[in-house]
């Protein structure tokens, strides 16, 4: 069986990524493929030393830094992958990746990270913090959304199988796409954040500095708490306006980007992990819990989850609170305060378990070999020969020559002219 993995674009290891490697795990036969790959050398171990074969946005100019600048030309450069060769497609997506052509004797499976959240649902959101909200590049935005809006729908039917990386992710492609999906969980190595009962004595939050994970709104919501000390990890464009916040405000520390060891430390050492942002899945939620660090955490996306909340069912492992202001993050603390002797890291880390490396190889395998009997079962039907099949296909030509011109003394020959006698005029479609 040949096997494809198509990942949308190879730029960093991360969440994604480790999908992919995942993935190439379970079929290390695999050809991989990708819009651009830009990994830097010391990134690629995951790829065991395959290339990636790469679209013609791979060499257009400045592609290398800003490849996400030609995000229009992305369904395009997609469809130009020549997959026709493979049994088996599995696409890695969250934007272009699941809209590769297969046809009806190849199985597609879509692991979904979630579909193209700034075209859809979120688009009004993410042109407001782009600055795009209103003018003619706010209008030329609103236009390739569109386009690429339509073109992603259009492309759903394309996919056998989809794969939700939670059940908030399988919401979303029931609305984008109206299809159903299986949920698996995607890989978190828990292995590689030990266990430490004993915490200090601060909170600790850690993210990219970019608008959607409202690490600002964390650090106004210490201001107000002066007594409870808060350490913050991250770079990125909201760093400057965290340091104003923060600003006069002892209890509040902002570290910048700490190497991977250290930022571990943190996580084992805090006494809860503090996280304001909606996602689909949030890896850095399970990755505290393995510590056995309880989080508080924005009670949407992803988070339902993967935190079994103060007075829910289970044994609770975190709070959680329902609007992103400073107000509910105080308030979630305070609940945390008074009640945080019944979260023990035991069970947080049992709980970070259940979506370790084992974990996923286990159902994703499931998911396509289940997927895999049922695809074969109706290729071999249609494969095995009939006394009716085999008359019927020996008689049966296509009623129109597919040729649409013939040449004649050098000179084209329209279409018309090539209509079989006999043939329906509507049977040209």
């Amino acid at each position: 069986m040949k096997v494809a993995i198509v990942h949308e674009w190879f730029d960093t290891y991360a969440g994604s990524e480790r999908v992919v490697e995942q993935m190439l795990q379970l079929f290390p036969q695999a050809d991989v493929f990708g819009v651009v790959d830009v990994l830097p050398d010391r990134q690629r171990a995951f790829l065991g030393g395959r290339p990636v074969h790469t679209t013609f946005i791979q060499h257009l100019p400045f592609a290398r830094r800003r490849f996400r600048h030609y995000l229009a030309l992305m369904p395009l450069a997609v469809e130009q992958l020549d997959l026709s060769g493979y049994d088996l497609v599995l696409s890695s997506s969250h934007a272009v990746a699941k809209g590769v052509l297969t046809g009806p004797n190849q199985l597609h499976v879509s692991y979904v990270h979630s579909p193209m959240r700034y075209a859809t649902d979120l688009q009004h959101q993410y042109l407001r913090e782009a600055g795009l909200a209103h003018g003619p590049a706010g209008l030329l935005a609103r236009v390739m959304l569109h386009y690429l809006r339509m073109w992603d729908f259009r492309t759903g039917p394309g996919v056998d199988v989809f794969i939700a990386n939670s059940a908030f992710v399988a919401h979303r492609v029931r609305k984008t796409y109206g299809r159903e999906s299986t949920v698996v969980y995607p890989p978190v190595d828990v292995d590689a954040f030990a266990l430490r009962a004993d915490k200090d004595d601060y909170y600790f939050a850690a993210a990219r500095m970019v608008p959607y994970k409202k690490m600002p709104l964390l650090v106004e919501a210490f201001t107000h708490m002066p007594a409870r000390r808060l350490v913050v990890a991250g770079e990125g464009p909201d760093l400057q306006r965290c340091r104003k916040l923060a600003a006069g405000h002892p209890n509040i520390e902002l570290v910048g980007h700490l190497p991977f060891d250290r930022l571990r430390e943190h996580m084992q050492r805090a006494r809860a992990f503090v996280f304001a942002a909606e996602e689909d899945f949030g890896i850095t939620l399970v990755e505290a819990q393995a510590c056995g660090t309880p989080v508080i955490a924005f009670g949407r996306g992803g988070a339902r989850e993967t935190v079994r909340t103060l007075g829910g069912s289970g044994t609770p492992t975190g709070v959680l609170f329902d609007a992103q202001t400073p107000a509910s993050v105080v308030a979630a603390v305070g609940r945390f305060e008074a009640a945080g002797h019944q979260i023990q890291a035991l069970h947080c880390r049992a709980n970070a378990e259940r979506f370790s490396v084992g974990a996923f190889r286990s159902a994703f395998r499931r998911v396509v070999d289940e997927a895999l009997a049922r695809h074969e079962q109706p290729v071999r039907a249609a494969a095995a020969p009939s006394p009716e099949g085999a008359a019927a296909s020996t008689g049966a030509a296509f009623p129109v020559n597919l040729q649409p011109f013939r040449l004649a003394a050098g000179r084209p020959r329209p279409a018309r002219a090539v209509l079989r006698r006999g043939a329906p005029h509507d049977s040209l479609g």
